[in-house]
């Protein structure tokens, strides 16, 4: 599958921006979709996660970003897309998405996009 992330920009502390994640090539409704991001001389780190299920989408977010970020997906459109709002200069990052199981860990995932980033000024 190819990812095709989108949305990064400069923007001040406290705004908000919105990425977007487009799929092609696989199935997207059969992979977990997920945001990583990786600050400039740090290891690479998970975002946020969503899983269609039976019983609707299943998300998951990082401590750091819990209240502020919403992750979800439309799949008629093979779009994950990652809300992030009242932003903060510690999220400066490149951020990725990538599919696959729905782990925190990023060796658990071999698909992945180019990366999109993202600069929040104090």
């Amino acid at each position: 599958v190819q990812l095709q992330a989108s949305g990064g920009g400069l923007v001040q502390a406290g705004d908000s921006l919105r990425l977007s994640c487009v799929a092609s090539g696989r199935t997207f409704t059969s992979y977990s979709m997920t945001w990583f991001r990786q600050a400039p001389g740090k290891e690479r780190e998970f975002v946020s996660t969503t899983t269609n299920s039976w019983r609707g989408e299943i998300t998951s977010y990082a401590d750091f970003v819990k209240g502020r970020f919403i992750i979800s997906r439309d799949n008629a459109k093979d779009t994950v897309y990652l809300q992030m709002n009242s932003l903060k200069p510690e999220d400066t990052a490149v951020y990725y998405c990538a599919a696959g199981s729905g782990s925190r860990r990023v060796d658990d995932y071999a698909y992945w996009g180019q990366g999109t980033q993202v600069t929040v000024s104090s």
